[in-house]
């Protein structure tokens, strides 16, 4: 049952952009029968897990999460954090990302494995959700607000046992070329925890280079449906920018850690949030545009529902002069 608080987004089908280029339908049969088959022998060595400590146990756990892109045809690439990925274990750290796609967890556990905040619903998704499960997520029940203190209890003391912890503060997923607000509760379980944030930017492109919303998993679709359609895709490559650590005690509180994080971010995917509009209208240019004192706005068309954009702001000619979207 949802409620007030609830996480929402705007994103839905018609975010999602044009078909790209795509494998045949065997290809795609194939696909699903390798992801399969990972998860099968991710049971088979489950045992192992139990045994393995240290950077053996990370390695297994990294080689499966590696596997699953493999058999979607994912490749991913890896931009900075050299420090993250070398880091010994038992330094906890809050690791904080926008949120896209269901392979959003796998890419972060493909580069570290780490434990994550989850909803409910998520272990009892097919294939990633056998994973999850078995890599120690911590469940958030987003349907009863009653259990949310409890949870970031967990989740700070996970933090202060040492313990690299996933979250997505935007609460829900978006389609990737906008994204939402941070949310700030669980920057406070890093707080009590006296852990570090390290935020994470991702971001999905073709091999030609250009963007796609296609991985998203967004609006009312089931997760087969896109498991479906990111299975089609061909030269899906996956982004991960890893932003440097925000140190305890840089911020003065959770709100101003969120804030941090996330314009981390956004630094790294070249994005700019136009804040609410709440300013005087002082002329019209003609009758396709606005103009509003130092602010972007987009053409009077256009229906703005999203809350980032990719600009090119214009050499300033003037007190008067507007960036164009």
């Amino acid at each position: 049952m949802s409620h007030a608080w609830m996480p929402t987004s705007p994103c839905g089908d018609g975010c999602l952009t044009e078909d790209g280029p795509t494998v045949a339908f065997p290809r795609r049969v194939l696909r699903f029968g390798c992801a399969i088959s990972v998860v099968v022998a991710a049971l088979l060595t489950a045992p192992l897990l139990l045994v393995l400590r240290g950077r053996g146990r990370e390695l297994l756990v990294r080689t499966i999460f590696r596997a699953v892109l493999r058999s979607f045809g994912v490749k991913l690439a890896v931009h900075g954090g050299t420090d993250f990925l070398a880091a010994p274990a038992g330094r906890g750290a809050l690791v904080v990302n926008n949120h896209i796609s269901w392979l959003d967890i796998v890419a972060i556990n493909a580069l570290r494995p780490m434990r994550a905040l989850a909803k409910v619903e998520i272990g009892g998704w097919p294939v990633l959700g056998t994973l999850v499960r078995r890599g120690g997520s911590i469940f958030l029940d987003r349907t009863r607000l009653r259990t949310l203190p409890g949870t970031m209890t967990e989740l700070a003391d996970a933090l202060r046992s040492g313990s690299l912890v996933n979250v997505t503060p935007e609460g829900t997923t978006w389609c990737g070329l906008a994204s939402g607000r941070f949310t700030t509760a669980t920057f406070q379980a890093a707080i009590d925890g006296g852990v570090p944030v390290r935020p994470v930017a991702l971001r999905y492109r073709l091999s030609d280079g250009r963007e796609t919303s296609r991985p998203a998993f967004v609006g009312p679709e089931s997760l087969i449906a896109s498991l479906r359609r990111v299975a089609a895709l061909r030269g899906l490559v996956l982004e991960v920018h890893v932003c440097p650590e925000i140190a305890p005690g840089r911020a003065e509180d959770r709100r101003s850690l969120a804030e941090l994080a996330e314009a981390s971010v956004h630094s790294a995917l070249g994005t700019v949030r136009i804040p609410p509009q709440r300013r005087r209208l002082v002329a019209t240019t003609g009758p396709a545009t606005l103009r509003v004192v130092g602010s972007v706005v987009a053409p009077a068309a256009t229906s703005v529902t999203h809350s980032t954009v990719r600009v090119a702001v214009a050499p300033a000619v003037g007190p008067d002069t507007t960036p164009t979207v």
